[in-house]
């Protein structure tokens, strides 16, 4: 399954929603896509299952990219 992360690049900083930055990992399970990301120091704000219709939008995106951890 896919899943889409909400993130802020500095878990040290006051979250600004301007600043929220989105990326897709392909993982069984929220817990897993966690565990993935743990060692980047970012601070997870939201991570969401992506359904078919939502990855089929997103692929149209030129600067789509599942990103492989």
């Amino acid at each position: 399954m896919i899943y889409k992360v909400f993130y802020q690049k500095n878990f040290q900083e006051v979250p600004v929603r301007e600043n929220t930055d989105a990326m897709f990992i392909e993982a069984e399970t929220e817990r897993e896509v966690r565990r993935k990301l743990a060692d980047k120091n970012f601070n997870i704000e939201y991570v969401q299952p992506v359904s078919e219709s939502l990855l089929q939008f997103e692929q149209q995106r030129e600067d789509f990219k599942v990103e492989n951890l």
